[in-house]
């Protein structure tokens, strides 16, 4: 008698602890894929000695997350790879900004990673090509895009500030912010969050660089959820600069909270807006100062009122535990 065989098991999800972007991120799609797959297991790296040798895994990997160096980041997948079938997906992928220096260690890291792995996956259609362009990788690639689960705010009293929401490190787009606010006549700007890890530095020098050209700007620092979401909904002009630009959890967080935020164009951008028509105000670099301006008198436009928002957590999750089926088949 011949049965049918079972769906190859979801594999153990790896998650870090910690504030960092990407495993705040590991963490909450963990929690998605387990309300669909009872099945799930999660584990995390001080409890990965208990998992038995040849258990199948998935991790969230930037090398950030898994070294102090990018060298240090590639012994440790690797060998965790040499123990584990691993799968992995991949986050702030190598690309031009990340400077001469940094650009090849950066490159080899993710080369090395990718190589050591049964699959991967990223966030976005630009990061596959980025892969290919930065000579990292050429083979299959999958793509689930972050998930937006909307939870909008009510909009509150404008603060007449730029906001720019997200850890800030050089490259985030603040910069651009802080020079569409001067032309447009804007004297304040929130930077919703705190510097990014080792970026404490370049935070008071970009605050005393406004302030030499008379715009006041407001750190926030951390905020939990509650005291974000009222802060995201007084801010009269949202945001998105990015010069160093991989997928954007920032940019998810603004659409998921109802605003609809100026977004500067890119190759990510275009395909966030044509995954999600109606929750993005595009524009071009040379014109985000103009469109500051006009936001800045209709603030009505930076909320998008869209629902219910493409590609949500159930989706992402469905789309997790079909990816790892055929990987694994």
């Amino acid at each position: 008698m011949t049965s049918t065989p079972a769906d190859p098991p979801t594999p153990v999800l790896l998650v870090h602890p910690g504030p960092h972007g990407v495993a705040v991120y590991a963490r909450d799609i963990a929690a998605e894929v387990a309300r669909h797959d009872a099945a799930t297991r999660v584990t995390t790296p001080a409890a990965l000695e208990t998992l038995p040798a040849g258990t199948p895994l998935h991790a969230h990997v930037t090398d950030r997350l898994w070294g102090s160096s990018p060298e240090e980041a590639t012994r440790h997948v690797v060998a965790l790879a040499a123990r584990h079938p691993l799968t992995l997906t991949l986050h702030d992928v190598p690309q031009a900004s990340d400077g001469e220096r940094n650009r090849p260690r950066r490159q080899a890291f993710y080369r090395a990673a990718i190589e050591a792995s049964r699959g991967v996956v990223v966030n976005s259609g630009h990061e596959r090509e980025l892969l290919r362009e930065e000579g990292v990788w050429s083979g299959e690639v999958g793509v689930i895009p972050l998930p937006v689960d909307a939870r909008p705010v009510t909009p509150g009293s404008s603060d007449d500030a730029i906001g720019v929401l997200g850890y800030f490190y050089p490259g985030k787009g603040h910069d651009e912010a802080l020079a569409a606010a001067v032309a447009s006549g804007m004297s304040r700007l929130t930077v919703l969050g705190r510097a990014s890890e080792g970026h404490a530095t370049d935070l008071e020098a970009f605050v005393r660089r406004a302030a030499a050209v008379d715009v006041v700007v407001e750190v926030t620092g951390w905020l939990d959820d509650a005291d974000m979401s009222a802060r995201v909904a007084r801010v009269a002009v949202p945001v998105i600069a990015h010069r160093h630009v991989s997928a954007s959890g920032s940019l998810a967080s603004w659409i998921g909270w109802g605003r609809r935020p100026l977004a500067v164009r890119n190759r990510y951008v275009d395909e966030m807006a044509t995954l999600r028509p109606g929750t993005l105000s595009v524009v071009e670099a040379d014109d985000l100062a103009v469109a500051v301006a006009e936001a800045r008198v209709d603030v009505g436009r930076t909320w998008h009122g869209v629902h219910p928002v493409p590609f949500g957590g159930a989706e992402a999750a469905r789309a997790y535990l079909r990816w790892w089926s055929e990987v694994s088949a």
